[in-house]
């Protein structure tokens, strides 16, 4: 094999240090989520004899990618040193210039890729570059892990749609609001500290009318440092009242709506909100008009934080990418209690929508469940 067409090392020692140092620049990728959408996360790290002499990651849009930070960190050390980046670099010109350039230019003898960037722009011509200035280039190295790091950018690069995650907090026996609904705290305070570090990752957050009207949430980043995403409620009849707590929040907010009373929306308008009307009729919002919209803004990705009928919608439409629920050691019975998940429901456990690719993680008490659901069909949904 040609030594500048590595798919992959086949030493299993180079193999064990090439994983040390990519995990590295993952952790260091990790570091900028949230703040450079809709581009991707990327992080990179210059070795030379076992050594780390730079390391970087992108820190913002529009701002220098990790691949500056890190050579620039190296200076004249990096002459003939090994670059790990966790996306492949750019070749083109955008808001910077090439990392292909600066890469050639610090003279690298050698470049490790967890996995191909999907941008068209980018697609395999950042590696073709390296490799055409003898530059040894070798791909795959934690491919896995860079995809899921990435996924939001992935999914939206490649189909102009945000990456939607359902997240919900529910009882051990599957509830999220007693009888009265009243759903103030099922979860425990660690789990509400990991979800605010989840909402920071995303560009947008979404809840139900409903969930306007019971809980009056801020759909604000508080418990950890982080930009506040865009606050979106879909309110199928207008009924969102004109006093809820993140209609006052700094920032943008997004009514979207498919019967909404002209008086209400103007009401709205004047507190600044903005008013969506995608296609619809009685109450029934097309989620994937919606999710188009989204997408034609640069809003990359979607935190939907329910109520049940919301999940359900989104659920039944075959929209959500990636489902995260904490599950609290409580039990709240009753027939009349809210599910997690409403919606017609499967007929038989043998259409119940599967999950792949489950994860379960401990959080202080609970139990936080991740997973990517298998694909089905519709497409609208109300609210």
């Amino acid at each position: 094999m040609n030594p500048t067409n590595s798919k992959n090392s086949t030493d299993p020692t180079n193999r064990a240090n090439d994983e040390r140092f990519m995990r590295i620049a993952l952790d260091l990728a990790r570091k900028g989520e949230g703040e450079t959408n809709p581009n991707p996360i990327v992080g990179a790290v210059v070795v030379k004899d076992g050594h780390i002499l730079g390391e970087g990651y992108h820190h913002s849009l529009g701002g220098p990618h990790a691949e500056v930070f890190a050579l620039d960190e190296a200076g004249d050390a990096a002459r003939g040193a090994t670059l790990y980046v966790t996306l492949e670099p750019c070749s083109h010109h955008g808001k910077t210039p090439p990392c292909t350039e600066r890469i050639i230019a610090a003279k690298i003898a050698r470049v490790i890729i967890a996995c191909r960037d999907p941008n068209p722009l980018v697609n395999g011509h950042g590696i073709e570059r390296i490799r055409a200035a003898g530059i040894e280039v070798t791909e795959g190295v934690l491919e896995e892990e860079a995809r899921r790091a990435n996924e939001i950018f992935f999914k939206f690069i490649t189909t102009g749609r945000p990456f939607v995650q359902l997240k919900l907090a529910e009882s051990l026996d599957g509830k999220i609001a007693t009888r009265t609904g009243d759903a103030k705290w099922i979860s425990g305070a660690d789990s509400r500290v990991e979800v605010h570090r989840l909402r920071r990752r995303f560009a947008a957050v979404l809840v139900g009318v409903g969930t306007v009207v019971s809980d009056d949430p801020r759909l604000t980043v508080r418990h950890v440092a982080g930009t506040d995403p865009l606050r979106i409620v879909l309110d199928g009849r207008g009924r969102i009242p004109l006093a809820a707590t993140l209609l006052r929040e700094e920032g943008r907010t997004i009514v979207v709506t498919a019967t909404m009373a002209r008086e209400k929306e103007e009401a709205l308008l004047s507190l600044g909100t903005e008013v969506w009307r995608p296609p619809g009729n009685e109450g029934n919002i097309d989620l994937l008009a919606f999710l188009q919209r989204l997408g034609e803004e640069n809003i990359d990705s979607l935190l939907v934080e329910g109520g049940g009928e919301t999940a359900a919608a989104f659920l039944e439409a075959s929209l959500v990418d990636k489902v995260a629920f904490f599950i609290a050691p409580i039990l709240i019975g009753g027939r009349d209690a809210i599910p997690t998940v409403g919606g017609a429901g499967a007929k038989q456990v043998s259409e119940a929508l599967h999950l792949k690719r489950v994860e379960i993680e401990r959080i202080g008490e609970d139990l936080l469940v991740t997973g990517y659901p298998e694909r089905g069909n519709a497409s609208s949904a109300s609210s």
